[in-house]
């Protein structure tokens, strides 16, 4: 009976240069043993970091096929509650989803596979006492284990870690969001500037583009809401049934943060969609508008980061809109 074929890539990425030179490593059993996936977006480096560990949890010739999330070979760190950290955990008694509670069983022997593969997920996250712990385990990495670290800001990362590890990078697989309500969202926005450049000549024309701030603002938050949600609820089910609430919570807020920054980056590529046809006009004004609006964004979407409410980083970010593009 012919081996069951491996989960296959990301579809954008398959075949890629990345992707090729993974595939050879590890069919010559030459892939290094601590790798640092980064990209714009969680969700493709999760599809990396599963393929590469069905490839080595499941060999061609293993007696059983196991689903990543449930091979007894495959271990797993995620941030933990609403800060999302991942804690160092207590010295003598470490709680689960703490790095103390996690570093012993990467030296175990595997129980299934030639191996064990552990990915730390958002691997950014972790404070300062659990990266040096974790960096004393890139200096003497166990035997027979992959360490798979995944990040969209590898920079937050120490150094030291980021010098110990193979980092490949991935471009975003992601489609447009389909999200209820977002295409008209930025169809909406998008007539909002258009609107804005024609200029604001009595109090009512000013009156009816700050309606319209405040109506995206509010239309914003809805659909974040109603995208998380139905996102959450799927993804749950594919979970394993041992996690924690509090990785739970970690995860779900970590969708939601997720889909918050795929919302924006959205609105500056709406931004610069909208401004391009006025731009080959040679139109001064304009160029120098959409500069200080994707600034502003940029600035903004940094914010969000230091959890700043995203209604507030969106109203600050159209409020200025409101400013820059308004003809006078």
């Amino acid at each position: 009976m012919p081996a069951a074929a491996p989960l296959p890539w990301p579809e954008a990425l398959a075949g890629t240069p990345s992707v090729a030179v993974i595939e050879r490593a590890i069919e010559r059993r030459r892939l290094s043993h601590s790798l640092l996936l980064t990209g714009d977006d969680l969700g493709t480096l999760v599809g990396v970091a599963h393929a590469i560990a069905d490839r080595l949890l499941n060999p061609p010739d293993a007696k059983a096929r196991f689903v990543v999330k449930d091979h007894p070979d495959y271990l797993a760190l995620r941030p933990r509650g609403k800060m999302r950290i991942i804690p160092i955990g207590k010295n003598d008694s470490p709680e689960p989803g703490s790095m103390r509670e996690f570093l012993p069983k990467l030296y175990m022997t595997p129980a299934v596979a030639p191996q064990k593969v552990a990915i730390i997920y958002e691997a950014d996250r972790m404070n300062t006492e659990s990266s040096n712990a974790f960096l004393k385990t890139l200096e003497e990495p166990p035997r027979n284990t992959t360490l798979l670290l995944l990040t969209t800001r590898p920079y937050a990362l120490l150094p030291t870690i980021r010098s110990r590890v193979l980092n490949f990078r991935f471009p975003s697989t992601s489609t447009p969001l389909a999200a209820d309500g977002w295409a008209a969202w930025l169809q909406d926005y998008r007539e909002w500037l258009g609107r804005l450049t024609e200029g604001a000549s009595d109090k009512q024309q000013i009156s009816d583009h700050v309606f319209t701030l405040y109506g995206l603002v509010a239309r914003f938050g809805a659909v974040l809401d109603f995208a998380t949600e139905a996102i959450w609820k799927e993804q749950k089910e594919k979970l394993p049934d041992t996690l924690t609430d509090d990785e739970e919570a970690a995860i779900e807020t970590g969708i939601a943060n997720g889909l918050r920054s795929r919302l924006f980056a959205e609105i500056e590529q709406a931004t610069r969609l909208f401004a391009l046809p006025l731009l080959q006009n040679g139109d001064a004004t304009i160029r120098r508008a959409l500069v200080a609006s994707i600034e502003k964004l940029e600035h903004n979407v940094g914010l969000l980061r230091l959890n700043l409410n995203e209604s507030a980083a969106l109203e600050d970010f159209l409020l200025s809109s409101l400013r820059l593009w308004t003809k006078r």
